[in-house]
């Protein structure tokens, strides 16, 4: 009879260090191919659709970072619903185009790069820039961007 306790006792801190150990291993799941680019197009869709504003207090993690010229760094969403008080965008369109994603072996966090185009609409005047996104997977499996930044100023491109 002791020899079988013995066994039990054997057998059950095997399972609990089995558990603990497929517990602590991290998920290699990687996420599915150009999930950022899509983020990022339904981002810009957003944008187009209900406004830059909109958009951009939506797709922002909690204490994310907007990144603009001749601004000190903006972190976190209240920061930002702070710099969109009291100003309007009606007056222009900004959207944009991703060009490349890549996320890390972690599957957790991952930029995108593009083309961005802002549209005034009483000129029709179109500005063209370039930007970066640096995304963060969240708790809920959404992505939010933990890093916004753009340049201005780009060349037409002739076609």
């Amino acid at each position: 009879m002791k020899k079988k306790n013995g066994v039990n006792i054997m057998l059950f801190v095997f399972i609990i260090i089995l558990f603990v150990i497929l517990s602590c291993a991290k998920n290699t799941k990687n996420p599915p191919a150009e999930i950022l680019l899509q983020t990022d197009r339904d981002f810009s869709a957003m944008s187009v659709k209900e406004g830059m504003f909109k958009a951009f207090l939506f797709y922002i993690a909690e204490d994310g970072v907007i990144l603009r010229n001749n601004s000190f760094p903006g972190k976190g969403k209240e920061s930002l619903m702070q710099r969109f008080a009291g100003k309007s965008d009606t007056a222009f369109i900004l959207s944009w185009e991703p060009l490349f994603e890549t996320i890390s072996k972690s599957g957790d966090l991952g930029y995108t790069y593009g083309i961005h185009s802002n549209t005034d609409k009483i000129t029709g005047k179109i500005t063209k820039g370039t930007y970066i996104t640096i995304w963060q997977k969240q708790t809920d499996g959404s992505w939010k961007f933990v890093l916004d930044t753009g340049t201005q100023g780009l060349p037409d491109i002739p076609e």
